[in-house]
């Protein structure tokens, strides 16, 4: 039970952060295509980016943040209950939830590296910030 309601927690300040396309901005986005890398994905609803871009924020900054959050509540859990046993329980599972949001804050970094390191073309690098940054390299198509 506790497990679902932390899950339910962070759903909901998710969604408070999470400023979803609305339907008239989507509405806008209707008609609109767009292409990224030299023409190697081509139409991809405008839509799409924007959506994939905030997503994208809230796995690399609220995650981290919420399971800090969450491991300073247990912390704190354990001083209260001034049991020696609680406090290190308590320690280990800030220090790891620490590590892992520093793991989920940085792996996109890793794998962006990784994938310059391997890619044959600078394409695939565009298409990903195009993704991720929701910025110049999509390509607004023109539909005729």
């Amino acid at each position: 039970m506790k497990k679902v309601s932390k899950f339910v927690l962070i759903l909901i300040v998710s969604f408070v952060f999470l400023d979803f396309v609305s339907a008239e901005t989507y509405n806008n986005y209707e008609s609109d295509l767009v292409s990224c890398g030299s023409g190697l994905l081509t139409g991809i609803p405008a839509a799409f980016p924007s959506i994939i871009s905030i997503v994208y924020t809230i796995i690399q900054v609220i995650v981290p943040i919420l399971l800090v959050v969450f491991g300073s509540i247990d912390l704190v859990k354990g001083i209260v209950a001034s049991k020696e046993d609680e406090i290190k329980k308590g320690q280990q599972i800030l220090i790891k939830r620490v590590i892992t949001a520093v793991i989920i804050f940085f792996v996109f970094t890793v794998v962006k590296f990784l994938i310059s390191l391997v890619a044959d073309r600078n394409d695939i690098l565009e298409c990903s910030e195009c993704f991720i940054r929701n910025n110049d390299k999509c390509v607004v198509e023109i539909i005729s």
